[in-house]
């Protein structure tokens, strides 16, 4: 198959070459003896760079592609994928496919989507403005980086190293289609800009050093914060936990600063997902229709925000997605639910092969004046979490223990940085416990939430 280049959005195949493919693999399926397939072809490409201290580190420009193909023999299931467009290539895959599923067991729940669950090609076409190219070069990009690094490096004589500064450009598109209809692809991008000063403290050797780092990340290079703005808030992160102390073991409220709270709401997809919930490896088994968080907090998804990270008009599967309510009132609405799952689980899927789209956690008692200040001041006395460490979550019980620094607060004004402390808790308390959620909301990726003021946790110190 030969390429034709399309240098106006940098991609070396055009959108008809990949729904040929899709149509020639599809066909070759049928002609073997699937009695479904399903097929994606897709590419990649990007530049990536980093500089550290003034001086360029890495400058990167990656391209890839793939066709993959997924084989059903009655409920026996087989895949393989290539990176080899030629028609040989894809015969040869699509045989492996179909040789690999003759010699698979049956599972009862493998197969397809069903056919009503799937986008039309009018849904599968839905615009939701994903595609924005950078048009930069090497040159540009390493400028950037520089600018953001010499930002934070300018802040304060305090800054006395970097882990460097980053640039990324990259975009993708990707078209499929299956054997029950379905047809649909689009392409998208995705863009940052990130930096991790350090600071320490004049003729204190290397006994208090801190790092931070903060970045921006978005569809389109006209959101991305200024590099400048993104190089002086690291640096202040950096200096904001120059002397932290280590603190007694006890028992208080937690704030959790707005980019940490997402993990919350990322533990809470877990432990509602399909996969978790069939294999009963789930603190939240059987919580359908059930009250697992306060009366005053929802759970909203919507797929179709343009531009946002977790945008699709179908999911992994070509599945439809749909704006729903996760959680209304604290109780839970609905799962998180491929077909292979619903169908393990006996329901139907929910559209989300391939995970949440676009989830925002609100609660009913926040108000537009409920800023961090306003946090600290409902916090009172406790601790303010703005970094966590480890993987310290058990799912099957909720257990949650992670390390964790932040900051001291007492009568709702920080007092002084925290390190080398753990904060312990049950996800399940932890959920019901939420007492606050900040007008302060910061989208993570595909969750946009404030921060969560949760009534009590144990810190464990020294």
């Amino acid at each position: 198959m030969s390429s034709t280049t399309s240098p106006v959005h940098g991609f070396s195949y055009e959108r008809a070459v990949f729904e040929q493919l899709v149509e020639d693999a599809l066909s070759f399926a049928k002609t073997l003896g699937a009695s479904d397939a399903g097929v994606e072809v897709s590419e990649g490409a990007g530049l990536s760079v980093s500089v550290r201290k003034g001086e360029i580190e890495n400058v990167e420009r990656n391209r890839d592609k793939s066709l993959g193909v997924t084989v059903y023999i009655g409920q026996r299931r087989g895949n393989a994928s290539t990176s080899d467009f030629s028609r040989t290539a894809l015969e040869q895959t699509v045989r492996a496919a179909y040789d690999i599923a003759r010699f698979t067991a049956e599972d009862p729940a493998a197969g397809l989507p069903d056919a009503e669950d799937v986008a039309t090609p009018e849904q599968a076409a839905r615009e939701l403005h994903l595609f924005h190219p950078w048009a930069i070069d090497a040159a540009g990009a390493v400028d950037l980086a520089l600018r953001c690094e010499s930002a934070a490096l300018s802040v304060d004589p305090r800054i006395t190293n970097s882990e460097g500064a980053g640039v990324s450009a990259q975009q993708s598109h990707f078209f499929a289609g299956n054997t029950r209809g379905f047809r649909g692809g689009y392409a998208s991008s995705r863009h940052s800009l990130s930096v991790a000063p350090i600071a320490s403290v004049p003729g204190r050797g290397g006994d208090d050093m801190q790092r931070d780092a903060w970045y921006s990340s978005m569809r389109s290079a006209d959101d991305l914060a200024a590099p400048e703005a993104v190089g002086r808030y690291a640096a202040e992160r950096a200096l904001s936990r120059l002397k932290s102390r280590k603190i007694k073991t006890c028992e208080v409220p937690v704030l959790f600063e707005s980019t940490l709270a997402a993990g919350l709401l990322g533990a809470y997809v877990q432990a509602t997902s399909g996969g978790a919930l069939y294999r009963k490896s789930t603190f939240l088994l059987d919580s359908l229709g059930k009250q697992v968080l306060p009366e005053h907090i929802d759970i909203h998804e919507d797929p179709h925000i343009p531009r946002a990270k977790g945008s699709a008009p179908f999911d992994d599967e070509g599945v439809l997605t749909r704006v729903r309510d996760v959680a209304k009132g604290g109780v839970v609405q609905n799962y998180f639910l491929s077909s292979y799952s619903a169908r393990k689980l006996g329901m139907r899927t929910t559209g989300h092969a391939g995970g949440s789209q676009n989830l925002t956690l609100t609660s009913r008692l926040t108000h537009v004046s409920d800023d961090l200040d306003a946090m600290l001041r409902k916090l009172d006395r406790g601790l303010f979490v703005i970094e966590l460490m480890g993987q310290g979550v058990n799912y099957v019980t909720g257990d949650y223990s992670r390390g964790a620094a932040g900051f001291w607060v007492e009568g709702g004004r920080i007092k002084y940085p925290v390190h080398e402390i753990t904060i312990a808790g049950n996800l399940r308390d932890m959920f019901k416990g939420i007492v606050a959620v900040g007008a302060d909301a910061y989208t993570m990726g595909t969750k946009t939430i404030g921060s969560v003021l949760i009534d009590r946790m144990k810190i464990a110190g020294s």
